[in-house]
């Protein structure tokens, strides 16, 4: 499926639930946003979103937690829910997700090497985070994070 097919489905999903999504991104920059914006009818379903490129924003506007972002790091699992609790609360949205990773070509570590990133999500159901790696260039795996994310807002849109 293409992403604007998957946008077209997130937002359907949305407005046939009567819910709103919002975002807190940083290795994407604001692409989750704009991909569901570029489909009609998001006025309706999206709050708004950040981007919180560097953690002084993702501690001071979203919440994270300073001793998370000093031992997980920004590209963590507890990062990415933080991130998506903090817009959840921020925007009052029913459903958040969050983007956080390396993009490559640099960046990363052992761990976590060039084109690892992690999706947040917060809704009345939970809140979490998933890991997910890809090989690629840095705009494979930025629009990689995009389809993902989209993913990942819909299974929990099929949720609530």
């Amino acid at each position: 499926m293409d992403i604007s097919e998957l946008s077209s489905k997130v937002v359907a999903a949305l407005k046939e639930k009567g819910l709103h999504c919002t975002f807190a991104e940083s290795l994407t920059g604001g692409l989750i946003a704009a991909t569901l914006v570029n489909t009609s009818g998001a006025s309706e379903v999206f709050e708004g979103s950040l981007v919180s490129y560097c953690d002084k924003v993702k501690h001071e506007k979203l919440g994270v937690d300073e001793e998370v972002l000093a031992t997980k790091s920004a590209v963590s699992f507890e990062c990415a829910t933080q991130m998506a609790s903090g817009a959840l609360s921020k925007f009052g949205a029913d459903v958040a997700i969050s983007a956080t990773g390396y993009a490559g070509p640099g960046g990363g570590t052992k761990q976590d090497p060039a084109g690892t990133f992690y999706l947040g999500y917060c809704d009345k159901n939970g809140n979490g985070s998933n890991r997910y790696h890809i090989d690629g260039t840095r705009s494979e795996v930025r629009d990689y994070a995009v389809k993902m994310a989209l993913t990942l807002l819909l299974e929990r849109v099929n949720l609530l």
